[in-house]
């Protein structure tokens, strides 16, 4: 006689090593997704970052002392070489842009989650929702180029034009190299620092407000108004970036802003030699600018109400219960 006898259905056992968290969470807070926080792993990423950041930039800084003499460039006043007003701003923009593979490092250990964490909720750039926000973006740049025009200041008879030729070479350089740079701020201060933060505390604001104020004193102290501009800048990014659950729409303003900085001062004789930033902006620029920061962010949330980009992280699927297959007797 043969009876069917199924083993009893057992629960799954708990994988080794700590559980994810169940729950959904915003971008601020993606630390907590993988069970695997500890007190200590945001501010030794933090730490490390900083460090390697430091070592890259003396290798940097070395590389390019050595091209500079075996092309015969004079010698600046901190003992660097002169490779010209192009080729310092190339130096300048890549030494910005070895941060953010950095950035992902770090995210990798010792903060141990994906990679994509740290662009968004759903782990990756979302091409998509990046496109509208450079929809959202390029009519904000273009009222503030118009409106800079006519500020005081705006135009200088004193300024001369450098030529199609030159204009072009560094528009090609600007082009490749300042999207990179932009996005390597975004990922440091909207990304790494945002999460870090966000590890400890849940109210948005108490995470956005450190990384904004380091955001605007990383430009050195020039005005107070220009200092305020990149204070509400990034307190704007920064709310941006959780409210839409990534740093798409932070990335497209400032690309979209650096551009503009960088283009104007490469079509005026001896622009890009200047040693300003937007922490050095008078306050009518300033207060255009925060304006126009407003404007977009505006947009952006008008976009978000529409299209939905993804806010939160998904919760982790359970695992499924393992049952002993029925055994015949």
């Amino acid at each position: 006689m043969t009876n069917a006898a199924p083993y009893p259905v057992y629960p799954a056992a708990h994988p080794a090593g700590p559980l994810p968290d169940p729950a959904p969470h915003p971008y601020h807070r993606m630390d907590r997704t993988t069970g695997r926080h500890r007190w200590w792993r945001p501010l030794a990423g933090t730490v490390l970052l900083a460090l390697a950041h430091f070592v890259i930039l003396l290798v940097l800084l070395v590389l390019s002392y050595g091209l500079g003499t075996a092309l015969g460039a004079p010698e600046l006043p901190d003992g660097g070489t002169d490779l010209g007003p192009l080729g310092n701003t190339a130096t300048d923009l890549v030494s910005i842009a070895i941060a953010l593979p950095l950035v992902l490092l770090a995210t990798l250990w010792p903060a141990r989650r994906a990679v994509g964490t740290v662009t968004s909720v759903t782990g990756r750039l979302r091409i998509g929702w990046l496109g509208w926000c450079l929809l959202a973006g390029l009519p904000c740049i273009l009222l503030l180029t118009v409106i800079s025009f006519f500020l005081p200041g705006g135009s200088d008879e004193s300024d001369t034009w450098v030529g199609w030729r030159s204009f072009l070479m560094a528009l090609a350089v600007l082009a490749v190299l300042v999207p990179l740079q932009a996005a390597a701020e975004e990922y440091v201060f909207r990304g790494w620092l945002l999460q870090a933060v966000g590890a400890f505390v849940r109210s948005p604001w108490l995470a956005v407000i450190p990384q904004a104020v380091l955001f605007a004193a990383a430009h050195g102290w020039g005005t107070r108004w220009g200092f305020l501009g990149l204070l509400v800048s990034g307190l704007v990014m920064g709310l941006l970036t959780i409210r839409t659950g990534g740093l798409e729409a932070a990335i497209v303003l400032h690309v979209l802003n650096n551009l503009l900085a960088f283009g104007v001062s490469a079509a005026i004789v001896g622009g890009l030699s200047t040693d300003e930033t937007a922490a050095d902006a008078p306050w009518p620029l300033a207060l255009t600018a925060m304006a126009v920061d407003l404007l977009y962010a505006a947009l952006v949330l008008w976009l978000a109400r529409r299209r939905e980009p993804q806010r939160l992280s998904v919760p982790p699927a359970p695992p499924a219960p393992f049952a002993h297959p029925a055994r015949t007797a």
